[in-house]
């Protein structure tokens, strides 16, 4: 397929932001649509390298109205867009061994009630009853949320690319944006190492380096990127199926079952902005021993694989969506570790803004770039 010279919308990243808002402009009627991605296949960024993640459990009201919208469509992944995503509701805990925090997820889960979101509040002697496997002696308690899971971030990306393809939106690896053209304020084309497009819109939905792309724009976009890496384990008979995704929120230190095995990850709290993907062994071995002292069984298993991914981060840990001071360069970005769970509805509510001047589906207004500079940021507590 020949990269075209002109198209009606351009979107730049291959992720699952870029893929859902090209499928939900193409599912709208839009042919001259088109993706472009600089790696050789799609969501192989911070998507692909994300532990798979969904939750309604977060502390801002915003956050869990995101949930309340995209979870549901990935529930219905299979039927509309006609794709597997193996969708499991193994259930977020959340685990607190800090009092503040303790103080403050028993608020989240008052306002996730409130909301509709079953999340529960578990004392610490009923989380020691519900994984006892691991020493949680010093738990306090923890939230859970059944309806919490895993999905598989590759097959939603592939889906999306090929429902999209199914309808007309044109998609393309390889293809890396080197600059903009502009003119009276607003953009008229994108330089790629493929040739130039001329181009009246164009969506940022880099992840990461979104707000490298923003420079090429002439635009501040303030987000930046930290490296989160993790192990796989061979098999661990001992674990049982129905294991929730556990989180020692005060180490941001998670466990989930990964086939027969385990998934293991943390936060390096040292760890600086930057695009390194390349796995610090050394930290790895300090996940692995605080991994051990939560979980004695994993000294018994082998390591199977590891990697490391992006995390996108902003000021407050909230994205930005819709307008940039230039006009027909818009931004969706900067999730802070939940795009992927967000990505469905994200795309949706980008198509809405394009093609009826709004978002319709979900008042996302407050989530616009100039917070940023208006002193609005809106903390999120729940970053893992």
């Amino acid at each position: 397929m020949t990269l075209p010279n002109t198209a009606d919308i351009v979107i730049i990243g291959g992720g699952v932001m870029g893929a859902s808002t090209l499928y939900h402009l193409a599912a709208r009627g839009q042919k001259n649509v088109i993706l472009l991605e600089k790696d050789e296949f799609f969501g192989q960024g911070a998507t692909g390298r994300c532990a798979g993640g969904v939750r309604y459990q977060f502390s801002t009201e915003i956050n869990v109205r995101l949930s309340l919208e995209s979870l549901p469509m990935l529930e219905r992944f299979k039927e509309e867009i006609g794709q597997e995503i193996d969708y499991r509701q193994c259930g977020y805990l959340i685990v607190c061994t800090d009092e503040e925090d303790a103080v403050t997820f028993k608020r989240n889960v008052e306002l996730q009630n409130s909301l509709g979101v079953a999340t529960q509040w578990l004392d610490g002697e009923e989380v020691r009853e519900r994984i006892p496997l691991f020493r949680f002696e010093d738990a306090i308690g923890a939230t859970f949320n059944q309806k919490d899971g895993l999905v598989d971030p590759n097959s939603v990306v592939a889906g999306y690319i090929s429902a999209a393809a199914r309808l007309g939106g044109k998609s393309f690896n390889n293809v890396e944006v080197t600059g903009f053209k502009e003119g009276a304020g607003r953009v008229s084309g994108i330089e790629t190492n493929k040739g130039y497009i001329a181009t009246p819109l164009v969506v940022n939905a880099a992840g990461p380096w979104a707000g490298l792309v923003g420079e090429m724009a002439g635009v501040e976009i303030p987000i930046t990127s930290l490296r989160r890496q993790m192990f796989t384990t061979t098999p661990l008979p001992e674990i049982p199926n129905d294991l929730p995704f556990v989180i020692d929120f005060a180490q941001s230190l998670y466990f989930h079952r990964e086939g027969d095995g385990l998934l293991i990850g943390m936060s390096n709290p040292d760890e600086r902005h930057g695009f390194d993907q390349n796995v610090d062994e050394e930290f790895e071995l300090s996940n692995l021993e605080a991994a051990i002292a939560r979980l004695p069984l994993v000294e018994k298993a082998g390591m199977v694989t590891h990697w490391a991914g992006l995390y996108e981060v902003t000021p407050d840990a909230h994205p930005f969506f819709g307008k940039t001071p230039v006009e027909g360069f818009l931004v969706v970005g900067g999730f802070s570790g939940h795009g992927f769970m967000h990505g469905p509805v994200s795309g949706k509510l980008m198509s809405e803004l394009i093609l009826d001047g709004e978002f319709k589906t979900l008042d996302i207004s407050m989530l616009d770039l100039a917070r940023f500079t208006e002193d609005r940021l809106i903390q999120e507590y729940n970053v893992v």
